[in-house]
């Protein structure tokens, strides 16, 4: 089965109103509480802002979103409010709001107030070509940018965690490099040349790793003829994949 498209999951969600309570660290942001009204209008989501209060509420007056029925937060450190949320039990989900990115991840992985994680903590973002009916996963997409290579073994078991948890039971995985070598140049086509390795051993039961393999080869079954390299994810990985960046390419 394919990775579902936005308005399959949507359809699902609407069906289901799981009405998820989720915090939202810096939640003074335009798109961020449109989004979150719309998620709410629908069901999905029970909105905390956390946040300076004067700021959220002026942020929302100007957007015309109502937030009286959401709970807020007041919060000069957001991203440590909204952690704290979510361990005591009162928020199920975290959402980025106007935070930046290293200082959510510091309060996500504090060892005395943060989250409890095991793997390394990635981004994962489901991509969807709407003309091509094509949709995949990407990750990392910026939070573990360098990983070890047992690291990038954590993320591929997240990753294939992931789609099938989005009803995908045989996940194709592409490891993303500038070639599809492996050369000792680049450090990272052999860590990748390793994961499909291990995969044919059987430590990612149930999944297919490739890799290193370009983009284009990840994307394109084209690509794969003219350079002529086959695989069983060259150009199949949009049934589901990620092709997965260990660094910007």
């Amino acid at each position: 089965m394919p990775l579902l498209a936005f308005d399959e999951l949507y359809a699902e969600a609407d069906a289901a109103k799981p009405r998820l309570a989720v915090a939202a660290a810096g939640a003074a942001d335009v798109t961020v509480l449109m989004a979150l009204a719309q998620a709410h209008a629908r069901g999905w989501l029970e909105p905390i802002l956390v946040g300076a209060t004067d700021t959220i509420r002026a942020t929302a007056t100007s957007a015309g979103v109502d937030i009286a029925p959401f709970r807020v937060v007041d919060a000069a450190e957001p991203a440590a409010a909204a952690v704290a949320e979510v361990r005591a039990g009162r928020a199920r989900l975290l959402m980025k709001g106007q935070v930046d990115t290293p200082t959510l991840v510091r309060a996500v992985l504090n060892s005395d107030t943060g989250l409890c994680v095991g793997p390394a903590v990635c981004q994962v973002v489901l991509m969807e070509i709407v003309d091509q009916n094509r949709r995949f996963l990407m990750a990392d997409t910026g939070i573990t940018i360098q990983p070890s290579l047992e690291q990038k073994a954590e993320i591929v078991g997240s990753l294939i965690a992931v789609a099938r948890a989005l009803g995908v039971e045989a996940p194709r995985l592409a490891l993303v490099a500038a070639t599809e070598k492996a050369t000792p140049s680049m450090p990272d086509t052999l860590e990748s040349a390793e994961l499909a390795r291990r995969n044919a051993a059987g430590e990612f039961a149930g999944a297919i790793v490739q890799g290193p393999l370009s983009f284009d080869l990840a994307y394109s079954a084209d690509a794969g003829a003219k350079k002529k390299i086959g695989g069983s994810v060259v150009g199949k990985p949009m049934r589901f994949s990620f092709p997965i960046c260990w660094r910007q390419i």
